[in-house]
């Protein structure tokens, strides 16, 4: 018995909380390791939708420990807000733990984030302005407030002050804005927010590791992506914090020694969130067809999302970064109509063909893919629930998929709902 880590592969938005959910059936406790409210999971149960961006997936399962582990960021009202909807459901959150070492969002750190993106002009990232990266920068810092901090006044107060001692003049003489209310801030942290996240407030080191002692499974689970990570993604468009696998042990406090499984979850096609480059972007009726039938939309933001075909270049340094033991395919289903499908199996640049993913930027944005094209099935799947029932074009697809990347293919959706999904493995 140990820990399973689910990370995405890709850019994000792979529906990584489908699986989590999936997976949690067999769980006692869920962490979600790093991360803040700028990447949502959104999982279907008997047709109603749960848009989570903070609470750990597992929370809809009554025999889960859901955990916010020390690695997160936490937007004290994002999260009330969540759990309150979440109860308005008929969802019980009373078993929802928040590390008391994980790092607070604060209103200045929104402010930083939108004035500094929009001071980046044409060179601009593409965030989403909720204040992770802000976050982030004052933890490495050593500035930052974290969640234990709320549970003495004293101490929130000295931090605080000593924070925007520093901020407001930058405010003022940088961006020309007024600065941040010491009283006003304090009151809301301690008045409202304090009340009702106290009881969630734990030793989560301590909670996670007693599970793991008493044999039982626990799950890991990372927002956004591998190519996201901020030492191994498309640097610098990227987020604040490692979604890797090894991401999980220092957000969750779980050494190596306890995983042993890492599932990747990948869509059967992929996209990309804001700017930064793309080898295998569509710009096409394709990739039209592939955002409208797969609602690539960001549940978080309404974006649209930037579609492209499948890349087992970048599918081989994830399974390479992560220790991926497998992997679990998204969306299928989107790929239903399509009399061909494409697939990336290498890139060529300057007359070489390259099978790795280029470590330097100047080469990755200037590659061209290289595809091998497959039959379509041109087959309703959403109602497949066995290996068995697949068209032997969409099998072939997802083999194709395994041989060329160097891991197994596990799970499989179908669709958006709870038990559209199938063993490929089986």
């Amino acid at each position: 018995m140990g820990a399973t880590v689910i990370v995405g592969t890709q850019w994000g938005d792979e529906g990584k909380g489908k699986f989590t959910d999936l997976l949690a059936r067999d769980m006692t406790a869920v962490v979600r390791f790093q991360g803040g409210h700028n990447a949502g999971h959104t999982i279907v149960v008997e047709g109603e939708s749960f848009a989570l961006q903070l609470v750990p997936s597992g929370v809809l399962y009554p025999h889960i420990t859901p955990v916010i582990g020390n690695g997160v960021v936490v937007d004290p009202g994002v999260l009330l807000r969540e759990t309150a909807m979440l109860e308005s459901k008929g969802v019980d959150t009373s078993k929802l733990r928040v590390s008391g070492n994980a790092h607070m969002i604060f209103p200045y750190h929104q402010s930083l984030d939108a004035l500094q993106e929009r001071h980046l002009g044409k060179n601009k990232l593409g965030t989403t302005k909720r204040g992770i990266g802000p976050s982030y920068a004052d933890k490495s810092m050593r500035t930052g407030l974290r969640i234990q901090d709320l549970l003495d006044e004293k101490i929130f107060r000295q931090k605080l002050e000593v924070v925007l001692h520093q901020l407001n003049p930058v405010m003022a003489r940088v961006y020309n804005k007024l600065g941040f209310d010491l009283e006003e801030i304090t009151e809301t942290f301690m008045n409202e927010y304090r009340p009702k996240i106290e009881p969630m407030v734990t030793d989560t080191i301590s909670l996670v590791h007693e599970e793991l002692e008493a044999g039982h499974e626990i799950l890991l689970e990372g927002a956004q992506a591998t190519f996201l990570d901020l030492d191994h993604g498309t640097y610098p468009y990227v987020t604040s914090s490692n979604p890797t696998a090894g991401g999980a042990c220092v957000g969750s406090g779980v050494g190596p020694m306890y995983i042993d499984r890492v599932v990747g979850v990948a869509k059967a096609y992929i996209t990309r969130v804001g700017a930064g480059p793309f080898p295998t972007e569509l710009f096409d009726d394709v990739g039209d067809h592939i955002v409208d039938v797969g609602h690539e939309y960001g549940t978080n933001t309404g974006r649209r999302r930037r579609p492209g075909w499948f890349d087992c270049v970048m599918m081989r340094y994830a399974r390479r970064v992560n220790s991926m033991t497998e992997l679990a395919i998204t969306k299928l289903d989107v790929l239903d109509d399509l009399d061909t499908i494409k697939v990336c199996v290498a890139y060529e640049h300057d007359g070489k063909r390259i099978t790795d993913f280029p470590y330097h930027q100047s080469v990755l944005h200037n590659v061209t893919p290289v595809y091998e094209e497959l039959p379509g099935w041109k087959t309703d799947l959403t109602g497949v629930t066995d290996r068995s029932e697949l068209p032997m074009a969409a099998a072939d697809y997802l083999s194709f998929v395994e041989e060329q990347c160097g891991v197994p293919v596990r799970l499989v959706g179908v669709g958006p709902g709870r038990k559209q999904v199938l063993d490929f493995a089986a």
